[in-house]
């Protein structure tokens, strides 16, 4: 899904394998939404739960907004957030999430047709030698990028 990428979890990718990808509708405050296009989000803990045929986000920290008045008392940065999405969409999810050893994790905030949408993974936890693994290609990728490129220069002059 096209869209302007507001806030991105760099951690998820690293820590986790993606195995299936939903985009999906966020219940905000008007001070969130202001908040998030500013990028004061923090996906550290943050998770996806079933609960009652609802999907909420749990843990998903927004920052206070720059210009929002200091007697808000309202204001709970790491409230629950309601997701919205169809009801098959929350089966499907509901029986995966359900599986040994899977859960959901917010993978990034963005803005579609001017809605600000969550996009969110089932993944299943990386063993340590698979993150080791996962670096060392990486490492391998972004060397060869780099002998391609000298190689392209030297045979352009």
């Amino acid at each position: 899904m096209k869209g302007k990428l507001l806030a991105k979890n760099r951690k998820a990718m690293f820590n986790r394998t993606l195995l299936e990808k939903y985009t999906a509708g966020i219940v905000l405050k008007g001070y969130e939404v202001k908040a998030i296009r500013e990028g004061k989000v923090d996906f550290e803990g943050s998770y996806i739960k079933v609960i009652n045929n609802e999907v909420v986000v749990i843990n998903l920290n927004i920052g206070r907004y720059s210009k929002q008045s200091k007697d808000v008392d309202e204001f709970d940065s790491k409230r629950s957030r309601k997701l919205l999405l169809n009801k098959k969409e929350i089966l499907d999810l509901s029986k995966k999430i359900m599986e040994k050893g899977k859960t959901a994790v917010p993978l990034a905030l963005m803005i579609v047709n001017n809605n600000i949408k969550l996009e969110f993974a089932v993944v299943k936890g990386k063993k340590e030698f698979e993150k080791k693994q996962s670096a060392k290609e990486k490492q391998i990728r972004k060397d060869m990028s780099v002998e391609y490129k000298e190689f392209r220069r030297e045979n352009s002059l």
